[in-house]
């Protein structure tokens, strides 16, 4: 073998163990999110809750702000404490606490008061909009299932159809690796996704078809949001918490932005109390 030919060889392998690494981890993550879904109640609200702290941790740690006790205790007991409110039930009293936690970051921040908050904003739309995209206790399961589905089939479908297709970049500035192929590719899985719930008759084909569309689109600019962010700091991962996918905010930025755009869409239509149904009954 000649050096040229070589030195792809080696390239190769790296990626072939961290495709493993992934496939692994999410064999372990994916069923265990499931029934944590599935259960719903408390269960759905600690795993949510314990998410959000996850992720504000981690923005600070990209931002510069890993050591900023005074900043990180605050974020960190308001998205806890509304995660117990969420748990017996109690939105109003959640939010409040949200309100005040943003506050106090706000206030407290010593540098870079604006990423801090921003890094606050961020966990507590994701801990808000996964409880309540899950509340409702009639379609809450199945919209939570849809938006998860949407999610992992766009990450995968983009992964695969951008190595084995590639071409032009999406946006190599701020991410090198992905491509318009992958985009296309994981927008396409998820309108697979939709088709499959309307074979079910968990919704109708046109609205699924078309909500399905929009939480993929969503999906990969929570993704690129992440890597603008990591980039801007130069960091090439949030953390090394998940094997072969980095940090939380690596494996869930596109889960964030998804579920965020559901629950917007399904309390328009549905109330606090109906976000599932608003989201699935059509």
């Amino acid at each position: 073998m000649t050096e040229p030919e070589a030195a792809p060889a080696a390239a190769s392998a790296p990626d072939s163990r961290n495709l493993v690494m992934r496939i692994a981890a999410a064999a372990v993550l994916i069923p265990l999110a499931v029934a944590i879904a599935y259960a719903g109640g408390f269960l759905w609200a600690a795993l949510v809750t314990l998410a959000a702290i996850g992720l504000f941790v981690e923005w600070l740690a990209i931002v510069g702000l890993a050591g900023a006790m005074r900043v990180i205790v605050p974020g960190v007991a308001a998205l806890a404490i509304a995660g117990i409110c969420f748990a017996f039930g109690r939105l109003d009293a959640a939010l409040i606490v949200l309100a005040v936690g943003f506050v106090a970051v706000v206030a407290i921040a010593p540098e870079r008061r604006n990423w801090a908050a921003a890094g606050f904003l961020y966990a507590a739309a994701a801990e808000i909009a996964s409880v309540l995209v899950r509340l409702d206790s009639v379609k809450g399961f199945a919209a939570l299932m849809f938006v998860l589905l949407i999610v992992w089939v766009t990450d995968s479908g983009g992964y695969f159809a951008g190595r084995g297709i590639g071409g032009p970049k999406l946006w190599p500035r701020v991410s090198p690796k992905k491509t318009w192929a992958g985009a296309i590719g994981g927008f396409a899985a998820s309108l697979a996704v939709a088709i499959g719930f309307a074979v079910f008759d968990l919704g109708r084909i046109g609205p699924l078809l078309m909500l399905a569309g929009v939480l993929s689109v969503a999906s990969q600019l929570g993704d690129l949001f992440e890597s603008a962010v990591k980039r801007r700091f130069g960091v090439k991962d949030s953390s090394h918490i998940i094997p072969g996918h980095g940090g939380l905010m690596d494996r869930l930025d596109g889960f964030v932005a998804a579920v965020v755009v559901a629950a917007l869409f399904g309390l328009l239509r549905g109330g606090a109390d109906g976000v599932g149904r608003g989201l699935m009954v059509w």
